[in-house]
This record gives structure tokens, C-alpha cells and sequence, in this order.
């Protein structure tokens, strides 16, 4: 009789929030502080509990009604969501790898191993598939968000009807918290000037500690907590962001489980590594070298991995390992000794970058055991965004920042620079591109190629040891990043909301993987029937076992390739069912089925915002964009401000630019920094050093350019920097033409009205600077641009009154046009 009357009192308290009992569970007494309830979920936030007390005029005669609180349904499991950066299939020893992985490792043991698994094949598109649900064209990133352009499929906007799974879960009473990479906020909304909505305190996150961008110094991070720039490094060498965000990570459990055990988390921990730069700590660089596995080179790296990979059973024993690109990329026995020294080095300190941060993700699962939560933790580690990346050129580079401005840093130079502190915060460092390859064994391609499968092809683990019993158990159903969402959210118990803040959500895209939790479904058909892939205009569609794909017609690494139409694109076919690693084209045996599976990607593309196709990569770079500087060519401050991102900054890349700084020199001369941007990888500085007036121009850390005037008296100054640009500007990028960027011109420091240094700087930066540096006003944040000259944080010692920029951007004459547009029409004919 008691448990019919309360089941009826919570009935109708349900009733009275307007919920139906068959959905929705309530704990406690309806209306007492201890009250919980767990909502339908199809709307949220969910609609305010309607008060179930009395009111009368005076607080003795009325009875008091507190709403319930929220929370999930009874039983439901944590949520621990872990994705490294850049490391394609062959990287970690779970999957074959060299490198030691325990940590991945732990969780593949302890659960399943998942071996048909993809990838956007980049960054920024992985991570908004894997955190919405939806294709990375249907949320806005089809490509990197420094890369926006403005079509629906590529703008950079996480739109509202798209709900991450982040709010989802916030909203029906889990803990929410990211850590680390974001990468999935414009870049022209990075500033601390907001809109934070599409930030991650924004897309339902109620705690972020991390960076904003694509990668970051994690020596000197540009590291926000929540939307407050923060700077836990200063004064405290060798610290290292790896372990200070699992550090992080593990006080934010541990606090919310002291607060509440019984509180369900969710946890998006996504480290910076093994995007470069590389920035493992000494210690594990030399127990790294100490193991020598990579004396015999990318070649026998190759052979020893897919030996691995077979004896492990993560591939079928008949697949076949893909040639090497004999015509992209060198043999290794055909190295020089200089060569092979310095390539080991760029290895060894990836694998130790690659150990340091599975290590530090090994430290936050061992939490999650040490509070009792394993047990009913659902943890899912995918290992890598994309494939290994392959930006680092064909012999590495110490500094990734000149390589995405076209510049080659020799062996040699590598070596007798850059070899001892390689990895440090010195460098901003990358490997060759044949240990990317090798690193993405036994598939072909790498980072940025949507075609193949070694930029797609990522290795995961799942384990919840209450549901899953199978431990140690290899899943090779065909799913994508966007299947995690509806996979927590059945294992959550929470509905895809159909209404968020008002507005009617689209539809998930992706498909629960939880079938494969258990055994019985070991070998069940994937649900995962069909997937499309495209980057770049390079491309793929997969259905049913079959993979058709257009020919790769940009090495990845050639990032100042001029675009190609990408509808002449060859195209291959692939019967994965047969051919487990896509090595043998079956386009000329079956071409009917070219045709229909080229039809298929088209009705994909048009169904998922993909069109139109582009193939233009740096250019993406430097194109306008809605930032609070556009349309704007006149900048002024007046208080010191630091922290203002690239996205949202001034550009004065390949334009005509003044700066005007009006200040006042205390007695003594004064020092400090007036106006920077950017840092020691690529940037530039105005500043006063021992009293005398300077502008340098840091060209990726390989050349220094620098204007210096005479001593100034105390007083009131008029200090000017005025730079006269030779080329024609952006405007050729217009016509497939690199003709107007990256040229000279003139500078000219003035005192006082009067030129006091001239000269020519003979090349300037022209795509990109340091994109994990700032706009500083009044000191320099992270990095400087010159180490010989000062230390950050450098603050200027007299005061600022005003700092003016003024840009004048070249504009073509109609005469400029009719010569690129008759070189672009031979061009195209020549091709």
C-alpha cells in the first residue's frame, strides 16, 4: 500500500512537470530539497518545474515546493572521451606501433579494440563530427577554422540546431568539462572580446582549460581557462602543459566526486599531442633514444610495425602492406649518416612526445580507478584526429611556422642549429614526412588525405568494464567519429534532444556502436552502411564494403600548390572487404560501379553541405574574413592590452603598413614593448631597448630584419614605423597566382617627424605568424620576438599615450588583372 501511494505521489508530481511517468524517473520526496528527476530530454533545457507547494498569505499557512534537481537516469555510467592529435594507425603499440602506449593499451585490454574506425583526416572537421554527432561539413568545418570561408559547409559555425555533446548531457544533469585542444571556435571569435558561444563554455562545457587554435607551445601555451587568459607556466621551468591539464583534469573529477559521489561526469580530454610542435619532456626524450627504434629507418620501421600489426590480429593475416612511394619519398638506405642522425632525433622526440602523453592519459584513467569510478566509466581513446601528419616537409623542420610559409630549413642547418635543443622550447619542431608515412603503416597517404586510408584510418579503444565483458576483443565494423555521439548517448540513457533554446535541432547523423559491446555481435554487419570523405576536393565514398576514391593530386606536404579543378580528379575503387588496406585499384575492372559510387559521393555532398569543392590550401589562409578588423584599415590604442589572437588582429602581411606610437620616455631612457605580434617562431616587434627605439621583423626564426634609432631624451616622442610593400597584394591569389605575396619593400624608422634608420627587407612573411602568439600592447606575452633583445613579459617602462596602425593594401589595375588572367589561361591550357 505504501509503495502504490508513493509511486501515485510521484506520478502526479511528474504530471505536474508536465513529464510522463513512462520516461522519466524522480528520486525522493517530490518537492524536498533532495528531490531529483531525470527528464525526457526532447527539449532543453528542459521546461520549468511547475511549483507543487501552497502559498497563503503568510510563510506559516503555505507549504514550500523546491524544484527537483536534474540528473541522469539512475545507474548511468561516466563518460571519459580521450583523443590524441595527428597520430595515424601504426603510431601506438596497441595497434602495432613501436612506441609504448600502456595507457591505450590498459583500455583496449580492459574493454575492445576497434580497428575499422575513421577520420576526417583533420583537425578542426574530427573534432566538430566527433563532439555534434554530424558530418563536419553539416556543423561548418570542412575544413580547419583558420581556413573559414563563407559557405555553409566551411564558415566555421557550430550552428544551434546542432546541440554538442556537451550541452546535451549538461542539460540532464551530467558534469561537464574539455580539456586541452579546441580548435572548433572561430578564429575571428578567439579574442576575449567574445561571442563566446562558440566557445566551450558556449557549446555546453561548463569548465574549459586549454587553447583555443589548432596547436600550441606547450613549454609557453596560449592557455585559457574557461575564457580568461591564464599563465601557470611563469617562473616555473620545465613545466609542461601535457602534465598540467591532466593535473587539471584529475582535480576537477576528484572535486566533483568529493562534492557528490553519486554525480555522473563527462570529460573531453583532448591533449595538444602529437600535434607539432613536439614538446615531450627531457626525460622521456632520452628514455625514448635510449630504446633505438627507429636506428633502422622509416622502411624497416614499416615492416616491423605491419609484422606487429598481424601478430597482434588488428589486421586480417592476408592484408597486404602498401609500397612505398619510391617516386615522393626517399629510400632510407640512400640517406647521407647527416641525414639519418638528424631524422632519428626528429623521431625519437615525436615518440617521446607520443609516451609523455599517453603516460599523462594513463595518470587520468588510473584517477578515475582510484575514486571507484572505473567500473562504470565509459572511456573512449581514440588515438589520433587524423592520420599521422606529414606538414613537416620532406627532411623536418625546427619551426612548423616556416613551413607553412614555404620555407626549407636544411639538414644541415637543422643539425648544426637546432639538433640538441630539438624539442625544447626553442623549437617549434616537426619530423619528415617518410616517418608520417611510415607512422600511418599498413595504409598509404597521411594527414589532410580524406582519399586514403592512411589519413583516415584511426585506431580506437572503448572499455566500460559493467557492460563490456568481451576484454581484450577486436571490433572491425566500419563507424566515423560522428558515431560517438548517439554510442554515449545510449549508453547514457539521454535522448537527441529534438528542441535546444527554441530551436528545432537537425538530425544526428552518425550511429550507435554499441551493438559491438557485446560479444554475440562480434562479428555482426556494421550499421554503419555508408560514409562519405572530402578535403581539399580530394575525396572518397564508402558503402557496403566499397571504397571508391579520387587519385591524390597534392602531396599533402605541398602546401603552396596552385588549386586544380577537382572535378577532373581521377578515381580509383577499392573492395575493402577483400582488400583490407585499399592497395588494389579495381576501377578498370568495374567501371559502372566508378559511376555509381561517383553519384553516390555527389548526392552525399549535396545532402551535407560539402560543395563547393576547393583545392586551394595557404591561400584559405589570408582570405577575408568577418573578424572585428574587417573592412577596417585605421587601428588604435590607447591602454596596454594583451592577448588580442591572429584572427582577430590586424593583418599587415603583404600590404603598405605605418605604425605611430606617441610616448613618453622617463628618466633614464626607458624600455619595453610598444606594439607586437606574434612571437619566437615568426612575428614582428616595435619596442624601446636601453632607451633607443626599434622594429624587427622575426622571419621564422631564420633571419632577423631590424631598424634601430639613437638614444632617446626623457620626454614626450613621436616614434614611427612606415614599411612601403613592392608587391601587388593578395589580389593575385584572385587569379591562382602567388605573383603579389611575400615580396620586399622598404622600412623606415622616425623620431620626431625625422628618419632615423632605412632599409630594405629583400622578403616578408606571406601567408601566416605564429599563430599561438598574440597582439600585445604594452609588454609581450609567451614568446618574444627576439630573445637577444628581452624577456617577456618586457612591459614599457614610460607610457603610452596613442599607438595608431594605419594598412594600405594594394589594389590591382585593371592592367595587373588582363596579364594574371591571360597567364591564368595558359596556365590552365599548359596543364
Amino acid at each position: 500500500m505504501r509503495h502504490a501511494i508513493a509511486s501515485l505521489v510521484a506520478a502526479l508530481a511528474l504530471a505536474a512537470f508536465g513529464l510522463s511517468p513512462a520516461v522519466a524517473q524522480i528520486t525522493g520526496t517530490p518537492g524536498s530539497p533532495s528531490a531529483t528527476i531525470t527528464i525526457p530530454g526532447d527539449q532543453l533545457p528542459a521546461p520549468p518545474q511547475k511549483f507543487g507547494g501552497v502559498i497563503k498569505d503568510t510563510a506559516s499557512q503555505s507549504k514550500p515546493y523546491w524544484p527537483a534537481r536534474v540528473t541522469p537516469r539512475k545507474g548511468a555510467p561516466n563518460v571519459l572521451l580521450i583523443m590524441t592529435d595527428d597520430s595515424g594507425f601504426g603510431v601506438p603499440s596497441t595497434f602495432g606501433g613501436v612506441i609504448p602506449t600502456p595507457a591505450l593499451d590498459r583500455i583496449a585490454q580492459n574493454g575492445l579494440r576497434y580497428t575499422n574506425f575513421h577520420s576526417t583526416s583533420l583537425c578542426s572537421p574530427t573534432r566538430a563530427a566527433l563532439i555534434t554527432g554530424r558530418n563536419h561539413h553539416s556543423v561548418g568545418f570542412g575544413v580547419i577554422a583558420e581556413q573559414a570561408t563563407g559557405y555553409p559547409g566551411y564558415d566555421s559555425f557550430i550552428t544551434k540546431d546542432k546541440a554538442t555533446i556537451g550541452r546535451i548531457l549538461k542539460d540532464n544533469g551530467y558534469r561537464t568539462s574539455w580539456f586541452g585542444k579546441d580548435h572548433n571556435t572561430p578564429a575571428f571569435q578567439a579574442s576575449q572580446d567574445g561571442p563566446f558561444d562558440q566557445w566551450p563554455i558556449g557549446m555546453g562545457f561548463e569548465y574549459f582549460y586549454g587553447f583555443v587554435g589548432g596547436d600550441a607551445n606547450q613549454w609557453q601555451p596560449n592557455l585559457f581557462r574557461n575564457t580568461t587568459q591564464i599563465y601557470p607556466f611563469t617562473g616555473k621551468p620545465g613545466w609542461n602543459l601535457t602534465t598540467a591539464m591532466a593535473d587539471e583534469a584529475i582535480a576537477s573529477m576528484n572535486r566533483i566526486n568529493a562534492l557528490d559521489p553519486d554525480q555522473p561526469f563527462f570529460v573531453y580530454y583532448v591533449p595538444g599531442g602529437t600535434h607539432a610542435p613536439h614538446h615531450p619532456t627531457p626525460e622521456w626524450i632520452e628514455k625514448i633514444s635510449q630504446m633505438h627504434l627507429f636506428d633502422q629507418g622509416w622502411n624497416k620501421l614499416r615492416e616491423q610495425i605491419f609484422a606487429n600489426q598481424k601478430k597482434l590480429g588488428v589486421i586480417p593475416a592476408d592484408a597486404k602492406l602498401t609500397p612505398w612511394p619510391d617516386d615522393l619519398l626517399k629510400q632510407w638506405d640512400t640517406l647521407t649518416d647527416d641525414e639519418k642522425k638528424m631524422f632519428i632525433r626528429q623521431a625519437d622526440v615525436f615518440a617521446a612526445y607520443v609516451a609523455y602523453t599517453d603516460h599523462e592519459i594513463g595518470r587520468v584513467i588510473q584517477a578515475v580507478q582510484d575514486m571507484g569510478k572505473l567500473d562504470n566509466t565509459l572511456i573512449i581513446y581514440i588515438n589520433g584526429d587524423n592520420g599521422t601528419s606529414s606538414e613537416g616537409t620532406l627532411v623536418g623542420t625546427p619551426n612548423e611556422v616556416a613551413m607553412f610559409n614555404g620555407v626549407v630549413v636544411p639538414v644541415e642547418d637543422q643539425l648544426k642549429y637546432f639538433y640538441d635543443v630539438w624539442g625544447s622550447d626553442k623549437t617549434y619542431n616537426h619530423m619528415a614526412v617518410p616517418w608520417a608515412w611510415a607512422f600511418d603503416t599498413p595504409f598509404s597517404w597521411t594527414k589532410q588525405i580524406a582519399s586514403h586510408l592512411g589519413g583516415v584510418r584511426q585506431g580506437m579503444a572503448i572499455s566500460w568494464p559493467r557492460r563490456i565483458t568481451d576484454k581484450g576483443g577486436v571490433r572491425t565494423q566500419f563507424h566515423h567519429v560522428i558515431d560517438i555521439v548517439p554510442t554515449i548517448l545510449e549508453a547514457t540513457g539521454v535522448k537527441p534532444p529534438k528542441v535546444v533554446d527554441g530551436i528545432r535541432q537537425s538530425p544526428i547523423e552518425g550511429v550507435s556502436l554499441a551493438y559491438t559491446f557485446d560479444a554475440k555481435n562480434a562479428q555482426a554487419p556494421s550499421t554503419h552502411k555508408t560514409q562519405y570523405f572530402e578535403m581539399f576536393g580530394d575525396r572518397a565514398i564508402y558503402h557496403d564494403g566499397w571504397l571508391a576514391s579520387t587519385k591524390v593530386m597534392r602531396p599533402p606536404w605541398d602546401t603552396l600548390a596552385q588549386p586544380k579543378d577537382p572535378m577532373t580528379f581521377p578515381w580509383e575503387l577499392y573492395d575493402l572487404s577483400k582488400d583490407w588496406t585499399q592497395s588494389t585499384d579495381l576501377a578498370d575492372k568495374h567501371p559502372e560501379k566508378v559511376k555509381q559510387m561517383q553519384a553516390l559521393f555527389m548526392q552525399e555532398a549535396k545532402k551535407y553541405q560539402v560543395l563547393p569543392l576547393d583545392t586551394s590550401i595557404v591561400a584559405r589562409l589570408i582570405n577575408p574574413r568577418p573578424s572585428i578588423t574587417a573592412g577596417r584599415d585605421v587601428f588604435t590604442w590607447t591602454l596596454p592590452m594583451t592577448g588580442t589572437p591572429n584572427g582577430d588582429a590586424p593583418s599587415i602581411l603583404n600590404a603598405s603598413y605605418t605604425f605611430k606610437a606617441e610616448v613618453e620616455v622617463p628618466e633614464g631612457g626607458g624600455e619595453g614593448m610598444l606594439i607586437t605580434q606574434g612571437g619566437r617562431f615568426g612575428g614582428y616587434g616595435f619596442y624601446v631597448l636601453k632607451g633607443k627605439p626599434v622594429f624587427l621583423w622575426n622571419l621564422v626564426d631564420l633571419k632577423r630584419v631590424r631598424w634601430e634609432g639613437p638614444q632617446l631624451a626623457p620626454g614626450k616622442h613621436v616614434l614611427e614605423f612606415a614599411f612601403r610593400y613592392d608587391g601587388l597584394g593578395m589580389g593575385t591569389l584572385a587569379f591562382d597566382s602567388f605573383e603579389g605575396i611575400g615580396r620586399g619593400g622598404t622600412g623606415v624608422l622616425k623620431v620626431d617627424g625625422q628618419a632615423v634608420d632605412t632599409q630594405k627587407m629583400e622578403r616578408s612573411l606571406p601567408f601566416i605568424l605564429q599563430w599561438d602568439e598574440a597582439l600585445d600592447i604594452g609588454s609581450d606575452t609567451l614568446t618574444g620576438v627576439n630573445d637577444a633583445d628581452y624577456q617577456p613579459p618586457f612591459a614599457f617602462t614610460g607610457t603610452i599615450g596613442k599607438i595608431t596602425l594605419t594598412v594600405d593594401r594594394p589594389k590591382l589595375t585593371p592592367e595587373d588583372e588582363k596579364k594574371l588572367a591571360a597567364a591564368q589561361r595558359a596556365k590552365k591550357v599548359s596543364e
